[in-house]
C-alpha cells in the first residue's frame, strides 16, 4: 500500500467490518453522505479527479467493492453468492451503517453501478438519490449479447467461465490483459486519460491471483445469480422509486447496446440521464462534466 500514490490528500482512510469482511474507504468532505462505487478493473481510486469537485458540499464515502483494492476477499460458493451484487449491496450498507450513515446518496460506475442498483431495489429506503456510471441492468446486457456486442464485452464471458480458465490466462500477463482492455473502452482507445499514478492501483490486483479469482467470481455471480435476480424484477414489474440519475459514455459501452435512458426507464420510475462525451470511464476521462452532472443531480431537492 505504502507503494502507491495517495490520491486524496486530507481523507480518512477506513476499514469498516461487515459481513463480506472489511470493506475499505476513503472518506472525507462535509454535507451529507454520498457513497461511491468503482468499476471493474479499477478501485475506489477512479474518482479523485471528481472528488474534489464533491467535497464541498457531501461527506463522501469512495470505497472498494468486496474481493477489490484493499477491501478483504469473501470465500465464495458453488452459486458464487458471496460475490453476488445483492450480497456486495448489503456489506456497503452494513459499511455506511458503521460509519454513522442510514440514509445516503449513492453513485456506482460499472460493476459499482450494479451494485448501485440492486440496493436501490432491495433497500430502497436507505437511499436519496441513485446515479449510475456507463451501465445498463444486468439482465439487459445478457438478453442482447448478440455477435457485436458480445465481441465488445467479451470479458463478460471469458472472466464467467469456470475457475480456474481465465484466472490462469490471466496469471500469465496480468499488466497486458488489464492495459489492453482499458485502453480498448476508452475514446481514444489510448490510457492517455488514465492518471499513471492510478494505474498502478488498478494493476497491483492482477499481480495478485487471490484478487483475479475474486474479480472472476464476480463475473460468474453476473452471468447465474445476479441474472435471476434481475429478471425475476423485471418479469415483476419492480422499478426503483428514488430519483435517479443515468450518465453514460457516448462512446461507452452502455450506449453499443442499446439508448440508456430509454432502457432504465423500464426500471425506475423517475430517471433523467446524459450522455458524456468519454468512453467507458468517465471520471477519468471527462472529470468535469461527470463531475458537474452529479453535483447537479445530487444537490437537486
Amino acid at each position: 500500500m505504502s507503494d502507491l500514490a495517495d490520491l486524496y490528500p486530507g481523507f480518512a482512510s477506513e476499514w469498516i467490518n461487515t459481513s463480506s469482511g472489511r470493506i475499505f474507504a476513503r472518506v472525507g468532505g462535509k454535507g451529507p453522505p454520498l457513497l461511491l462505487l468503482h468499476g471493474f478493473s479499477e478501485t475506489h481510486v477512479m474518482w479523485h479527479r471528481v472528488a474534489p469537485e464533491l467535497a464541498d458540499r457531501f461527506t463522501l464515502v469512495i470505497a472498494d467493492l468486496p474481493g477489490y483494492g484493499w477491501s478483504d476477499m469473501p470465500g465464495s460458493d458453488a452459486q458464487h453468492t458471496p460475490y453476488s451484487k445483492r450480497a456486495m449491496a448489503k456489506s456497503m450498507v452494513e459499511a455506511m451503517e458503521q460509519l454513522g450513515h442510514v440514509h445516503f446518496a449513492l453513485a456506482g460506475h460499472d460493476r459499482g453501478g450494479r451494485v448501485s442498483y440492486r440496493l436501490a431495489l432491495d433497500h430502497p429506503g436507505r437511499l436519496s438519490r441513485l446515479a449510475v456510471l456507463d451501465i445498463l441492468p444486468t439482465y439487459d446486457y445478457w438478453e442482447r449479447m448478440n455477435r457485436q456486442y458480445a465481441l465488445k464485452i467479451y470479458h463478460w464471458t471469458f472472466l464467467a467461465q469456470p475457475a480456474p480458465l481465465p484466472e490462469t490466462l490471466i496469471a500469465s500477463n496480468g499488466e497486458f490483459f488489464l492495459r489492453f482492455k482499458m485502453a480498448s473502452q476508452t475514446k481514444a482507445k489510448t490510457l492517455d486519460a488514465i492518471d499513471k499514478r492510478a494505474l498502478e492501483h488498478y494493476l497491483a490486483p492482477f499481480r495478485d491471483p487471490a484478487r483475479v479469482h475474486a474479480m472472476c467470481e464476480d463475473y460468474r455471480a453476473g452471468a447465474y445469480f445476479d441474472y435471476e435476480l434481475d429478471k425475476a424484477d423485471f418479469e415483476a414489474g419492480r422499478k426503483i422509486p428514488i430519483p435517479m440519475l443515468a450518465l453514460w459514455g457516448n462512446a461507452g459501452v452502455a450506449q453499443a447496446a442499446a439508448t440508456p435512458l430509454d432502457t432504465w426507464k423500464q426500471w425506475a420510475t423517475n430517471v433523467e440521464g446524459m450522455p458524456v462525451d468519454s468512453g467507458h470511464f468517465l471520471t477519468e476521462e471527462n472529470p468535469a462534466v461527470t463531475a458537474k452532472a452529479l453535483r447537479a443531480f445530487f444537490l437537486a431537492s
